[in-house]
């Protein structure tokens, strides 16, 4: 699976750039760029003393190659404002769909600074060649790897492959 993961760079910059629109923008964002992100919840607050913007109740963040759907995607911001995402969290019932795979856990969060995307909670991989089953899936989206781990309480990674 290691290369094929490419999810997580889309999503990031979904989630990035839709949060870095936030202060302009109501229950549903639309983001022109180089590929159009919408972002839709029943919720969208935004905490700027907290440097929080948070969508809440069937979030999907969506653009032409990837969606995104949680129970809540909160974007962390710094000084700078919204245009200066520190961190991104979605939990609840997270489900990243693309081309090629699905992947599903109970949290996912992007840190910009390292590049790294971490997807927790009996993690799933999925695509037509098999699926993997995880405690936590970490993909470095610079070097493009995927490392799937099993916890620390004796959880073991499980693959299973098919031939095509």
């Amino acid at each position: 699976m290691t290369g094929r993961f490419r999810l997580s760079l889309v999503l990031a910059l979904t989630i990035a750039t839709a949060a870095a629109a936030a202060p302009a923008l109501a229950a549903t964002a639309t983001v022109p760029g180089a590929s159009q992100v919408t972002i839709t919840g029943d919720s969208f607050v935004i905490d700027d003393p907290h440097h929080q913007a948070v969508f809440t109740g069937n979030v999907v963040a969506k653009n032409a190659d990837i969606t995104l759907t949680s129970d809540k995607v909160v974007a962390f911001y710094g000084t700078g404002g919204a245009s200066s995402i520190k961190t991104f969290e979605a939990t609840g019932h997270v489900r990243i769909v693309t081309k090629d795979q699905t992947a599903t856990g109970t949290r996912a969060v992007y840190d910009p600074k390292t590049s790294l995307l971490t997807l927790t909670g009996d993690v799933l991989v999925s695509s037509k060649a098999g699926q993997v089953k995880s405690t936590k899936l970490v993909v470095d989206v610079r070097r493009k790897t995927s490392v799937f781990t099993g916890g620390k309480s004796g959880g073991r990674v499980t693959g299973v492959f098919s031939s095509q």
